[in-house]
C-alpha cells in the first residue's frame, strides 16, 4: 500500500486535506480514539446487566456483570467518527465482535448499539457484544479501515485506519511510480478516477459504504432508521428518478474536504439547476426574488437555505441524533416519513 502521505507529496492540497476529513477517522485503534480517552470510565446499567468501558494503561476494557458473573474483554477498535456516535470492536476466542452499546455524543454516555435488540440476552456472553460473521467483518473494516482485505484475504492485523487515498482510488504503487518516471497519462491510467464514472456508478460506488437501495432491501431497513442512508434516499429523489444526470453525491460534496455544516453554502449547488434565467428574459419561468426558474420547478417561499426545507432533518430515536434526508422534496406539514 502507499500511504496518504506518499499521496500528499504530488497532491499536496488536495490529500492533505484529506488526511483531516471525517473518511479518514472512520476508525481508530481503541487505545488512541479520542472519546475513550476523554472518558475514563463510561457506565450504563441494562437491567440485569451492568456495563462498564475503563480507560487503562493498555487501553480500555469492556465489561459486563451480572450477580457474580462478569466477562471483559479489552476493546480492538473504535469505529465511527463520533460526532454522533461511535461503536466498538472487540475479538473474543479469536472472532470479531461488535459491542451492545456504544457512546452517542449527544449523551455523552452509553446507550444500545443501532441494531441490537432491546430484548434481555439470554446469557452474559451475548450481552457483552454481538458475534460478527466473517463476511460481516470484511465488510464493516472494509468501510472503516485501508487495507483490511489485500488480494481477496481478509487481514485486519494489518489494516490502516480511517478511509485513505487507496481505499477510493484503488492501488498507488504503478501510479506513483509512473509519475515519479514522468509517465503522467500512464500515472493517470493506473488508479481509479471516481469523478470519470457514470451518475449511477457514481452514486453506487459511495453506496458500496453509505448504503444504496440494494442494501437497503436486503437488510429490510424501512422508517426513519434509513435516513442515514445517503445513496438509497438520493435515489428516490424525483429528480433522480426522471434521470438528471447532474444529481450525484459529488455535486455538492467534496470528499477530499470535511463536509460543510452551514446549510446556506449549498443554495449555489440548489439554484445552479434550479434557477437559469434572469428576471425579464424570455421565455423566462416563474419570478424568485430577482431571478427566474425551470417553468414549474421555482420555490416560491425562499431562495436562501434551500436544505433546510427540502432535505428536511429526521431524528432516529435510537441513534438520539438527527440525520439529513437525502431524499429531495417538497416537505409537507405532518407528512408522514416517505419510505
Amino acid at each position: 500500500m502507499v500511504g496518504s502521505s506518499e499521496c500528499a507529496k504530488c497532491h499536496s492540497a488536495e490529500a492533505a486535506t484529506q488526511l483531516d476529513t471525517p473518511m479518514a477517522h472512520a476508525s481508530t485503534p481503541a487505545p488512541h480514539a479520542q472519546i475513550l480517552l476523554e472518558h475514563a470510565r463510561l457506565s450504563l446499567e441494562r437491567a440485569p446487566y451492568t456495563y462498564e468501558i475503563i480507560r487503562g494503561d493498555g487501553g480500555s476494557s469492556y465489561s459486563v456483570r451480572h450477580a457474580s458473573d462478569a466477562i471483559s474483554e479489552q476493546l480492538a477498535w473504535a469505529f465511527g467518527v463520533a460526532h454522533k456516535g461511535q461503536t466498538y470492536v472487540y475479538q473474543r476466542k479469536g472472532l470479531f465482535y461488535e459491542s451492545r452499546l456504544s457512546f452517542y455524543k449527544s449523551l455523552e454516555g452509553l446507550d444500545l448499539t443501532t441494531g441490537h435488540s432491546s430484548a434481555t440476552p439470554d446469557d452474559i456472553e451475548a450481552a457483552l457484544g454481538l458475534r460478527l460473521a466473517d463476511d460481516e467483518a470484511r465488510r464493516c473494516f472494509g468501510c472503516h479501515t485501508s487495507g483490511s482485505t489485500l488480494a481477496g484475504k481478509f487481514d485486519p492485523a494489518g489494516a490502516t485506519p480511517g478511509v485513505t487515498c487507496e481505499q477510493c482510488h484503488g492501488a498507488g504503487t504503478k501510479h506513483v511510480a509512473a509519475m515519479k518516471a514522468g509517465k503522467i497519462e500512464e500515472g493517470r491510467r493506473a488508479v481509479l478516477n471516481p469523478r470519470h464514472l457514470n451518475p449511477v456508478a457514481s452514486v453506487d460506488f459511495c453506496g458500496a459504504c453509505h448504503r444504496t437501495w440494494a442494501d437497503v432491501l436486503q437488510a429490510g431497513t424501512t422508517g426513519v432508521a434509513n435516513v442515514r442512508f445517503q445513496p438509497y434516499r438520493l435515489g428516490n429523489s424525483r429528480c433522480w428518478r426522471q434521470g438528471d444526470a447532474r444529481l450525484t453525491c459529488i455535486a455538492c460534496h467534496n470528499p477530499h474536504q470535511q463536509l460543510v455544516q452551514d446549510a446556506a453554502s449549498y443554495d449555489q449547488k440548489c439554484l445552479a439547476c434550479h434557477i437559469t434565467e434572469r428576471s425579464g428574459e424570455k421565455g423566462a419561468g416563474p419570478k424568485v426574488g430577482n431571478l427566474r426558474s425551470h417553468p414549474g420547478s421555482a420555490c416560491p417561499v425562499s431562495m436562501e437555505k434551500c436544505v433546510t426545507c427540502h432535505m428536511p432533518q429526521v431524528e432516529i430515536p435510537s441513534m438520539h441524533a438527527t440525520f439529513t434526508d437525502h431524499r429531495i422534496r417538497i416537505v409537507q406539514a405532518n407528512a408522514p416519513y416517505p419510505n
